[in-house]
């Protein structure tokens, strides 16, 4: 008894230091496993980012402005119009913040959560559908809580449009859109002493694109029978046709002045230097 208790001693050592080996051996595998995982993982993450930053970035703004005080009723239309164009946007791949009933500070927020994300290689759009009226050759955004009594009072209590490109574009944006609906008779004007008539020019600036509702000084009366604007109810037809952006705005104009025969010419700007397309994959691309 006593001569065998060193052997048993011995082979449970053994087997101990086997046992040992072999825990040690899988947890060493477990961890080179986990590590070519992380890896693996790090290595996708990066060929993603990558990837989105070369297909740039789709930032969208849309603003849509009913309920203004001092207009005789709130608007029909901008905000039905927003609903839909922040869908169809979506739709087509853009991150898009939607703002209804805007006020002044709304508007300043929303502008600067924008910059916040544009990026060298963003494309970035504008929709604002609303009241906008033209002061010093400049057209103005105008916020639903304005208070307007005066010309002077516009450039204080409004957004330009010209000064929102200018800013897009500092920030660094590859390519900048704006769909301007706002073409609509002042409700201001009683104020004034001269009435101005529709909205300014708008320049496009280097690699942009403007689509404005009516041609400058033209001011159009919303139809009573429709719950879009002519403008975006067209526009969202043509989205559904072409992805290119320049298409899409051009064909809108067209399609609306024959419509209208003439009585609604949209105005188009563009200073695109590339295609820029607004959807992903639309059937019948290009047609």
């Amino acid at each position: 008894m006593t001569a065998r208790q060193p052997s048993l001693s011995r082979r449970s050592a053994v087997i101990a230091a086997a046992l040992l080996c072999t825990v040690s051996l899988a947890l060493g595998a477990h961890a080179a496993l986990n590590k070519r995982s992380t890896d693996a993982g790090k290595a996708a993450a990066t060929e993603q980012s990558a990837a989105a930053v070369g297909n740039g970035a789709r930032l969208a703004l849309v603003i849509g402005n009913a309920h203004y005080p001092d207009a005789n009723a709130p608007l029909a239309q901008p905000i039905n119009d927003a609903r839909a164009l922040t869908g169809a946007l979506r739709r087509g791949g853009f991150d898009v913040d939607v703002v209804e009933d805007a006020t002044k500070e709304d508007m300043s927020r929303a502008l600067d959560r924008l910059k916040s994300r544009i990026r060298p290689d963003s494309v970035v759009m504008l929709f604002f559908g609303g009241y906008a009226i033209q002061a010093g050759r400049e057209s103005y955004m105008i916020p639903v809580d304005a208070k307007i009594w005066r010309e002077s009072d516009v450039r204080r209590e409004g957004t330009s449009v010209e000064r929102f490109v200018d800013t897009v574009r500092e920030q660094g944006a590859r390519a900048k859109l704006v769909v301007l609906d706002a073409s609509r008779r002042n409700p201001y004007e009683r104020r004034f002493r001269s009435y101005s008539h529709g909205l300014a020019p708008i320049n496009a600036p280097a690699n942009a694109l403007i689509l404005s509702s009516a041609t400058p000084g033209k001011v159009l009366d919303d139809p009573k029978d429709r719950s879009n604007s002519m403008l975006v109810s067209e526009l969202l037809n043509q989205l559904g046709r072409t992805p290119s952006a320049e298409a899409v705005f051009t064909k809108t104009r067209n399609a609306i002045a024959r419509s209208t025969d003439g009585e609604q010419v949209p105005m188009v700007s563009s200073s695109l230097v590339e295609d820029i397309r607004l959807s992903a994959d639309v059937a019948n691309a290009g047609s």
